[in-house]
């Protein structure tokens, strides 16, 4: 939003300066002022969209793709700290029921020996949750660049200037409908992940 203000103030100073030059009695012909004219770009001829961006996101196959193969992981790690804990619980009792019969050295022992286990247990749980958190943000950064180098080529094919994220809360509070490009992206978005995908 930050840079559209600078856009719009930028044209508006130009404005300013093109009319105060005009009224300081510089004279030039019609036809030499049409063309300066026609050579600078107007606040009205700005072409702008939008995109619903948490929408394009949610919508985009690739995205969705990913997201399960993470969510899969996710599970298969969660089931593995559990198999994990359980053991470990098991152990735990085992030893509460045969403490009496240890010597005391035995019993401090073994209970070295679980407390260990424990951090294993709990550095384990840390690298597992590391390496989910580690896999969405790289999703994300590769969806974020997908995007934004589809709108690129979508700009360009629909002569826009600007294409700015919509989201609930944002910078933009208000825009006519029409402006709202999101279900064309995702349609195209997802036909170009489509075609790159391998036929097998």
């Amino acid at each position: 939003m930050k840079k559209l203000v600078k856009v719009l103030g930028v044209f508006g100073i130009a404005a300013i300066a093109f009319s105060s030059c005009n009224q300081s009695g510089t004279t030039s012909d019609s036809s030499s002022s049409d063309a300066a004219e026609s050579s600078e770009v107007s606040i009205t001829d700005l072409k702008i969209a939008y995109v619903m961006t948490d929408s394009v996101i949610a919508k985009f196959d690739f995205f969705k793709e990913k997201s399960e193969e993470i969510t899969e992981k996710g599970k298969k790690f969660e089931s593995e700290l559990g198999s994990r804990a359980r053991g470990f619980e098991q152990e735990v009792a085992n030893f509460e029921q045969t403490a009496n019969s240890m010597t005391p050295n035995q019993a401090r022992a073994k209970q070295e020996d679980l407390m260990k286990k424990e951090r294993n247990l709990m550095t384990y749980r840390d690298n597992l949750m590391q390496e989910l958190s580690a896999d969405e943000s790289k999703l994300y950064g590769e969806v974020y660049d997908l995007i934004a180098d589809y709108l690129k080529v979508y700009a360009e094919e629909n002569d826009l200037e600007m294409i700015l994220s919509y989201t609930r809360g944002g910078a933009v509070w208000y825009s006519k409908k029409s402006l709202d490009v999101t279900d064309h992206v995702i349609e195209g978005i997802n036909k170009n992940h489509a075609s790159k995908k391998d036929p097998k």
